[in-house]
């Protein structure tokens, strides 16, 4: 328990930086850490792919060890998942306090990187092009930072973008978080986001109060008030729906996201076709998710960890009292820690 305290504990400045309830709407970086953003081109002719870089102020090179790319799920994009300031400090900002250099990365058509016109068809983003802009950019990467290989941590649907990234190119990665791991679906598991029938247009929609209500799907009611801190889901809302102007002209306004992860469900996690191979996956991966859970419940990390027959130091971890979205939750420190403890560790 002594280690996993001193792995865990931030440093900022020098300082052990506590995580908060409080809510605290500042957007200035916590002291010591620096930050970059960028538009890159993507896989794709034509488009841009939005960067974002935290990491620690005036320091050196990067260890090769410390370079950590994240990515995001569905919905949302990853600047206002992995970077979303509470209490003063994001998590991005709690990796890059420990002496790492942590990247987010916003897919085609989701937050600040290109948005393919609403009359695309078939709907775009597919799993095979999300993993093309991963290598895009983390090819920027390694070119920027001088390093080999690259830690990476998916979230959701991203989870199963970055393992397959992983498996096509092992000799890029240096370990896998898979953070709410998706695998496949049946009919226990497909109601909490559901495919509907028939062609799917280009985007999909979603307000605020149909983004809380799935948030707090699976919650116990006398745990609810108490989930996310007071300001936080606001915060949220207002950042990540200001990413899409258009959506935000509508009234009630909505966030736009692409359809082409909707095609994938169709195509693989239900039709009982993985997106990629598990048994492939030959670096350290952790699995870690909240029991409450209902995206992608703990019966699919289950499922999914005994697999991974050829990663070493495997190791899965359920949180008590998180969902889906724990990051932005009161209990995110239990997540912060333990991601971090497993991406401080040293494998053979």
């Amino acid at each position: 328990m002594q280690r996993r305290t001193a792995l865990a504990a931030p440093l900022i400045g020098g300082t052990a930086l506590a995580l908060s309830t409080v809510a605290d709407r500042a957007e200035a970086q916590p002291a010591g850490v620096a930050f970059d953003e960028m538009l890159i081109p993507g896989s794709q002719a034509g488009t841009q792919i939005y960067l974002r870089n935290k990491r620690p102020e005036g320091s050196a090179a990067p260890r090769p060890d410390r370079v950590i790319l994240c990515v995001h799920g569905a919905t949302y994009p990853a600047s206002t998942a992995f970077d979303l300031a509470l209490s003063g400090v994001s998590w991005m900002d709690y990796m890059a306090g420990r002496g790492f250099d942590v990247w987010s990365l916003d897919l085609v058509g989701y937050g600040r990187s290109t948005r393919p016109p609403a009359d695309t068809a078939p709907p775009p983003t597919r799993g095979e092009g999300a993993v093309a802009d991963i290598g895009a950019a983390l090819k920027h990467i390694r070119e920027a930072r001088g390093v080999q290989k690259t830690g990476l941590i998916g979230w959701s649907w991203g989870t199963a973008l970055v393992a397959r990234f992983a498996t096509d190119n092992p000799g890029l990665v240096d370990r896998l978080v898979l953070n709410a791991p998706l695998w496949l679906r049946d009919a226990s598991n497909r109601g909490a986001v559901p495919v509907p029938d028939g062609p799917l247009s280009a985007y999909r929609t979603v307000t605020r109060a149909q983004a809380r209500e799935r948030w707090m799907n699976g919650v116990p009611d006398n745990k609810r008030a108490g989930l996310i801190p007071p300001g936080w889901f606001e915060h949220w809302a207002d950042t990540t729906f200001a990413t899409d102007p258009e959506g935000a002209r509508q009234v009630p306004s909505v966030l736009r996201a692409p359809n082409g992860v909707l095609q994938d469900l169709r195509d693989y996690w239900d039709a009982g076709k993985p997106f990629y191979d598990p048994a492939k996956v030959t670096v350290p991966a952790l699995l870690v998710l909240g029991e409450w859970d209902r995206d992608t419940p703990p019966s699919m990390a289950n499922t999914l960890f005994p697999l991974m027959v050829n990663s070493p130091g495997k190791r899965l971890t359920i949180l008590a009292e998180g969902t889906h979205t724990m990051m932005l939750e009161r209990n995110r420190g239990a997540l912060f820690q333990a991601v971090q403890v497993f991406l401080e560790e040293a494998f053979a």
